[in-house]
């Protein structure tokens, strides 16, 4: 399955594109567990008020979806970059 998670920064953040690496570096570290497919970061590239700023896409077995949240790289993402996020959706599907 893909889990997806898209971002709207608030307004505390002034450099989008600054964010990335750490965000990038967090979610590569999943790509050492088992049961992660591939990792891939979008950034949104019409600036809008009505878009979404970021899109991080997770291919992942559907049955590891618990391990992920429990994860370390997840509570890290949570911890370090929870207080620069507007809104947030999450989207899982099948292809």
């Amino acid at each position: 399955m893909k889990h997806c998670i898209l971002v709207k920064w608030n307004s505390l953040v002034t450099d989008k594109k600054e964010l990335l690496p750490g965000i990038q570096s967090i979610f590569d570290k999943l790509l050492d567990l088992d049961g992660i497919n591939s990792v891939k970061i979008f950034e949104n590239i019409i600036d809008r008020s009505n878009r979404y700023d970021l899109m991080i896409c997770i291919e992942m077995d559907k049955s590891f979806l618990s391990t992920y949240d429990s994860s370390d790289p997840h509570h890290e993402w949570k911890e370090k970059y929870g207080k620069f996020v507007e809104n947030k959706v999450i989207f899982d599907f099948e292809e």
